[in-house]
């Protein structure tokens, strides 16, 4: 396949889009070569069949300038080049301006999206694509008869488990999310719930750019208030080697993200083997013989959170490796990177998943 990509970030070491890199990587050694379009371009190590252009904001162009430059961009690749089709990854925006562009060339996109948001720029990017496709069917925000569910793409030989967490007794249990800090990812559910047992808490993730500063303070606050200083730290941003660093040193993890926010945070910790509590349904699945023991009412059940972390730092660390293998296992089955990347490329040709 010759394929056409749009994406919002081009750069390994971004804390949040990192992984994107990855997905590019998996596309092309199953692709005759990838074009990229971002908006942004940093750092990356990609494959010599990618090319990657950029609209320009990391130079600091305004908005009309990188409108200008993405068209410039697009028509210069559609004269050099014959596409099979176009994904646009988390960027209804560049699908919904290349749209007429593209169907007049026949070249069919799919559009990428996984959040609860709802907006003019991701209706007229549906408008304008063949396909939707989403990890989840709870993670698009608009039912559409041209959604396909292909789950996430997690790179399992980079998120796994080490033997040392098997062994890791003698240290203070670790309770570990992973999530930019914002209101909905509700931290402060798992800084009341942590509270009163004895673990140590870590928060991995910043605010995003431009936010306003006050739900940190609000988090540090209740820290104090509960008197956990000691034992609670707000680590921000960090890259993905480092997370999968305090992936292998938590003793349980936990995702507070509410339903229609299927967090791969929480995928990352089931496929690194750490017992991971959530809260949205859609994970169920996913939590087999242990969903009872993993999954609470909802974002704010502090009671229910309290009382699964209590049960699980109750068990041995074989015990919760146990628990921790089946998730891994069904997070390899169902949202690897290989999975994805199958199940993308045969919507991107057909419109339709794979058979099997």
């Amino acid at each position: 396949m010759r394929l056409l990509l749009f994406n919002l970030v081009i750069d390994d070491s971004d804390p949040v889009l990192g992984f994107a890199c990855g997905w590019i990587r998996e596309l092309a050694a199953r692709c005759e070569f990838v074009d990229v379009i971002t908006m942004y371009r940093g750092t990356h190590q990609l494959p010599p069949n990618v090319r990657v252009y950029s609209a320009g904001r990391e130079r600091g162009l305004n908005k009309p300038l990188r409108l200008a430059r993405f068209y410039r961009l697009l028509l210069r690749l559609l004269r050099e080049r014959r596409y099979d089709a176009c994904f646009a990854h988390m960027m209804p925006l560049f699908a919904g301006l290349a749209g007429p562009l593209l169907s007049a060339r026949g070249i069919p996109t799919a559009l990428w999206y996984t959040h609860r948001a709802r907006s003019a720029q991701l209706r007229l990017g549906l408008a304008m694509s063949r396909r939707a496709v989403s990890a989840d069917e709870t993670s698009f925000p608009y039912r559409t008869g041209k959604l396909r569910v292909i789950g996430h793409g997690i790179d399992c030989d980079f998120y796994a488990p080490t033997d040392e967490q098997v062994a890791a007794e003698d240290a203070a249990p670790l309770v570990l999310q992973v999530a930019r800090l914002a209101a909905i990812k509700h931290q402060a559910t798992s800084i009341a719930a942590v509270a009163e047992t004895e673990a140590r808490l870590a928060l991995i993730g910043g605010a995003q750019p431009g936010s306003p500063p006050a739900y940190e303070r609000e988090l540090r606050a209740l820290i104090r208030q509960l008197g956990a200083e000691e034992r609670f730290r707000l680590v921000g941003d960090a890259p993905a080697a480092e997370i999968v660093g305090w992936y292998r040193r938590a003793t349980v993890a936990v995702n507070m993200s509410p339903a229609g926010l299927f967090d791969k945070a929480a995928l990352e910790s089931m496929a690194c083997g750490v017992p991971t509590v959530v809260c949205n349904p859609a994970f169920a699945p996913l939590l087999g013989e242990y969903a009872e023991l993993l999954l609470v009412a909802g974002p704010d059940d502090v009671a229910g959170l309290r009382e699964r972390l209590a049960r699980l730092l109750a068990l041995s660390a074989a015990e919760r490796a146990a628990i921790g293998a089946v998730l891994r296992s069904n997070v390899r089955r169902e949202h690897s990177l290989p999975a994805l990347v199958k199940r993308l490329l045969a919507v991107l040709r057909t419109g339709e998943l794979p058979h099997g």
